[in-house]
């Protein structure tokens, strides 16, 4: 059963139902199974928990 993780910034559920649905469909093509045995999880990780270049999201001005 393929499990796909997405970790990204929060979004709308509208936009989540859209993404497991897409990934789910490539995945089932790509794969060659049903689509029930797909796994989409999406992790929202919000801005003060993720660093890039060693400094916060949250603390990134104008970038």
């Amino acid at each position: 059963m393929p499990l796909i993780i997405v970790e990204g910034p929060k979004i709308e559920s509208e936009r989540k139902r859209e993404l497991a649905k897409k990934l789910t469909d490539v995945a089932s093509e790509v794969y060659g199974i049903d689509r029930e045995h797909i796994i989409v999880l999406i992790k929202e990780n919000p801005p003060e928990n993720v660093g890039v270049g060693g400094q916060l999201i949250a603390d990134r001005s104008g970038r």
